[in-house]
């Protein structure tokens, strides 16, 4: 019945044919990326948290059995870690992990030193600091007047000598002319704030978004220029109420991983 089939339709009946492989071939390749991609989560949680002890992650035939997967699947997804620097292939040896991401909590109101005390000594590079005229959100979210000087400081944040943050803040400047004498070297700004006013820190507002690095901070962070870093915005108030540190803080993604607890609220 083919062979009489006129010469056009022959060609639509096979062009048809070859479609239907193509898109069959694309769906399985597109499951398996999906599959990859789900594989790399599960394996990025054990990275972060230990849990491979030694270093070096099972063999891929180990994974494939342990997650049932195929070992394209299980390629993949360690090429998906690879990419984002947290393994590494090496000859004879095996995948190993060659990168470690620091835990910054979401559910407590705590400084970078204090949050990562455990992994290190944090260090500050101050690269900034000094009175400047507020720009107009920075006036009303402190509730200063507009273009009342406050004290600006960016600081090149490390841990072990690993470059983690690039924080830029603004702080009233009635509080900020006594960090101006202050150790901000080796202490967080939410120490010495409440030393200075002699007040708890209460409550901040945060909003965390991932954003491009400019070439400033690319180079700062020494992060590949339009890589993705964590964008962390937090107004902090004290325990009274008052607006005193508004920050903006830059973590290079690679780097610091954020958690929290949170619950339900009814």
């Amino acid at each position: 019945m083919v062979q009489n089939m006129p010469p056009t339709d022959r060609i639509r009946d096979h062009a048809g044919q070859g479609a239907t492989t193509v898109a069959a071939h694309r769906t399985r390749r597109r499951l398996r990326a999906d599959q990859a991609r789900q594989l790399a989560d599960l394996l990025r949680r054990q990275l972060l948290t230990g849990g491979f002890p030694s270093g070096t992650l099972p063999h891929e035939s180990a994974l494939a059995t342990d997650y049932r997967a195929s070992r394209n699947t299980v390629r993949q997804a360690l090429d998906l870690l690879r990419a984002e620097g947290l393994v590494e292939r090496l000859p004879g040896v095996g995948t190993v992990v060659v990168a470690e991401k620091y835990p910054h909590g979401l559910d407590r109101l705590m400084g970078l030193a204090e949050t990562l005390h455990e992994h290190g000594h944090v260090t500050n590079e101050v690269r900034n600091l000094g009175p400047v005229p507020a720009p107009a959100p920075v006036a009303d979210r402190l509730h200063v007047p507009p273009g009342a000087d406050v004290l600006y400081i960016e600081r090149l944040r490390r841990l072990g000598g690993i470059p983690l943050s690039l924080d830029l803040t603004y702080v009233p400047l009635d509080l900020g002319t006594a960090l101006l004498g202050a150790d901000l070297e080796n202490n967080d700004v939410f120490r010495l704030l409440e030393t200075v006013t002699g007040r708890r820190l209460g409550h901040a507002e945060i909003t965390l978004e991932a954003v491009t690095a400019d070439a400033h901070s690319a180079a700062v962070l020494e992060a590949p220029r339009g890589a993705a870093v964590l964008m962390l915005e937090r107004l902090t108030h004290l325990d009274d109420g008052r607006p005193v540190d508004l920050e903006f803080i830059r973590f290079r993604g690679d780097r610091i991983s954020m958690s929290g607890l949170l619950h339900r609220s009814r």
